[in-house]
């Protein structure tokens, strides 16, 4: 699986600087533009690409703000910032992407909550940036490219149904979670089961009040509009008229082009739709590649400089944070596999 993805992830990255000629006279890879050109280019465009990663750092301060709306109790400011921050850096540097779940084990370690308790509140978080990405989508239709992005119409269908979908799925789990393991307590069955409901229960207690999730939503705007703003003003730097307005529409592309589900290509994907996407909305096949190139670096950039900071505050090594990833998939997997089975005498 290892190597398939690695093949995938080269040949979409490929696709921003080649056409690809299968089935067809000629050579197989047809360069886009002069690669020499490209290469000479890329320093024109820091002008765009400082703000681009300046506005990426913020979106660890705001989401360490929204995080305080899912959780149970209060959590100071500080120990969000760099369990937000560490995952981050996690999630940049180490395989598997394992940024959300470092996160959540370190606030159970520090705070002495339940691992999945803490899991709950992270997963509504990324919900709730979900929905907040999906109005911010929407509303940009009604910018200048509203005629453009017309084409994008029918993804942002698929991916309002299927927030529809999660948003009831979260909502009904947090509201029957606990009462469900209640009455497996009092029938005297399945005593794992109502453990991992109970922890669900507890990690969703944000969604059992419409205030708390309205609450939360809102929170949930910041993380969103930071990246979308970044990445309109990336396009509006490669002279794109009216660029501003597309940022959420490019965010929106990389959000569901990374969630195609059996595809283990992520970097890959986002050099395809991010540079499919700026060709769309007329960037040229060099300020497309460019774009792409510039944003994967300045994001991955932006994340590890400030996570590293408190990695090191933390006095963590690249180990711990390997022992952890390992730890919390563990303690996920172990859970899960106790739910499935029936306890034994």
């Amino acid at each position: 699986m290892g190597v398939l993805g690695a093949v995938i992830t080269v040949v979409l990255i490929s696709t921003a600087f080649f056409h690809w000629n299968v089935g067809e006279p000629g050579p197989l890879l047809v360069p886009r533009f002069p690669l020499r050109q490209f290469f000479q280019e890329l320093p024109g465009h820091l002008v765009w690409l400082i703000p681009f990663m300046l506005l990426e750092a913020s979106i660890i301060p705001l989401r360490a703000l929204q995080w305080q709306q899912t959780l149970q109790r209060k959590v100071p400011f500080k120990e969000r910032y760099h369990l937000v921050a560490i995952g981050a850096f996690t999630h940049n540097v180490l395989p598997g992407k394992l940024g959300d779940i470092i996160r959540s084990f370190l606030l159970a370690r520090t705070q002495r909550l339940p691992f999945l308790q803490c899991l709950g509140s992270v997963a509504v978080c990324k919900l709730l940036e979900f929905a907040a990405l999906m109005l911010l989508v929407a509303l940009s239709f009604l910018g200048p490219f509203g005629k453009t992005m017309v084409h994008f119409r029918g993804a942002l269908e698929v991916a309002l149904y299927l927030c529809v979908g999660l948003v009831a799925l979260v909502v009904l789990l947090a509201h029957y979670s606990r009462p469900l393991a209640h009455a497996l307590q009092r029938r005297h069955r399945l005593p794992r089961l109502q453990n991992l409901l109970q922890h669900v229960a507890d990690g969703l207690g944000t969604a059992r009040s419409f205030r708390g999730m309205a609450t939360a939503l809102v929170w949930s705007v910041g993380p969103v509009l930071a990246p979308a703003l970044a990445y309109g003003m990336a396009l509006h730097g490669l002279g794109i008229s009216g660029g501003l307005f597309a940022g959420a529409v490019v965010l929106g592309a990389i959000a569901l082009g990374q969630a195609v589900p059996g595809v283990p290509a992520g970097m890959g994907l986002y050099y395809f739709v991010t540079s499919w996407a700026a060709r769309s909305l007329g960037a040229s096949e060099a300020d497309a590649a460019a774009f792409s190139t510039l944003t994967h670096l300045g994001t991955v950039l932006a994340n590890i400089g400030v996570g590293a900071v408190s990695v090191h505050q933390r006095k963590l090594r690249l180990k711990d944070l390997r022992r952890g990833g390992s730890l919390a998939r563990e303690a996920t997997h172990h859970v899960a596999h106790e739910a499935v089975e029936p306890a034994t005498p």
